[in-house]
């Protein structure tokens, strides 16, 4: 209950800094580009419970789930296999950094021609978006396992997959959790980014429709509805991997 006390405070406080400055700059820009929170939050509950959006969010919803499937099992499979091998490692690790720092964006015409305009193409650039930092985060946390628990393994003659489930896995989860919380923010940008783009349903699609038509009552009210699913979500992670934390250390 402790560890639960300030993250709670924190993101009360948050929220209620961001209404504020939220109903301040409303008072100086005006209607023109800007709602008020209040007049978001009226709107927003009117359009959640129309069938558009109801199909949109299902499109969103599956291909986020898909692509988020898709950055941790393999994340995780590729950040165990270089944390483990200290030569491979060194040889895809820096490849890996250089892959992370390239504008995601410039592969997307690539990936529109390799899975056309369907979920396929969505799929696949959130899954590029969260893949990298959750390989990244499982390297250095499985290279963190302290030696006494490798060696303790293997004077038990534990097998590579009792040893990767028994005791590197366990040991590195907080760090691995760490990068799952990346992972999960930059899976979700990617997605509705390749929604924007390419697609003719989701979230992201409706957004860069209410843009085109300058449509602020929709655009405040998407916008409002992805921070709060991101924030929320953020937040109930950062709790467990507290928890996490203090388990370990305990």
């Amino acid at each position: 209950m402790k560890g639960r006390a300030p993250i709670l405070r924190n993101t009360l406080t948050l929220l209620v800094a961001i209404v504020v400055l939220w109903q301040l700059l409303y008072w100086r820009v005006g209607d023109v580009a800007l709602r008020s929170p209040a007049q978001t939050v009226e709107f927003t509950l009117r359009f959640v419970t129309t069938p558009q959006f109801a199909a949109h969010l299902a499109e969103t919803a599956r291909a986020f789930s898909m692509a988020l499937v898709l950055a941790v099992v393999i994340g995780l499979g590729i950040g165990f296999v270089l944390g483990g091998h200290r030569f491979l490692g060194e040889v895809f690790e820096p490849m890996l950094i250089a892959l992370y720092s390239i504008p995601k964006i410039t592969l997307y015409p690539i990936l529109l021609l390799a899975f056309g305009l369907g979920i396929s193409s969505k799929v696949a650039f959130g899954t590029i978006h969260g893949v990298i930092p959750i390989a990244l985060f499982t390297i250095n946390a499985v290279r963190n396992v302290r030696t006494v628990h490798m060696k303790t393994g293997r004077v038990m003659g534990l097998r590579p997959w009792d040893m990767v489930t028994r005791i590197i896995f366990p040991s590195a989860l907080p760090e691995i959790f760490a990068g799952l919380r990346i992972g999960f923010s930059l899976t979700l940008i990617g997605t509705l980014l390749g929604e924007m783009f390419a697609s003719q349903r989701g979230l992201g699609f409706l957004l860069m429709s209410a843009i085109g038509l300058h449509n602020v009552d929709l655009i405040m009210t998407l916008t409002l509805l992805l921070t709060l699913f991101a924030g929320t979500a953020s937040v109930i992670l950062l709790a467990i991997n507290q928890r996490l934390r203090a388990r370990m250390s305990a």
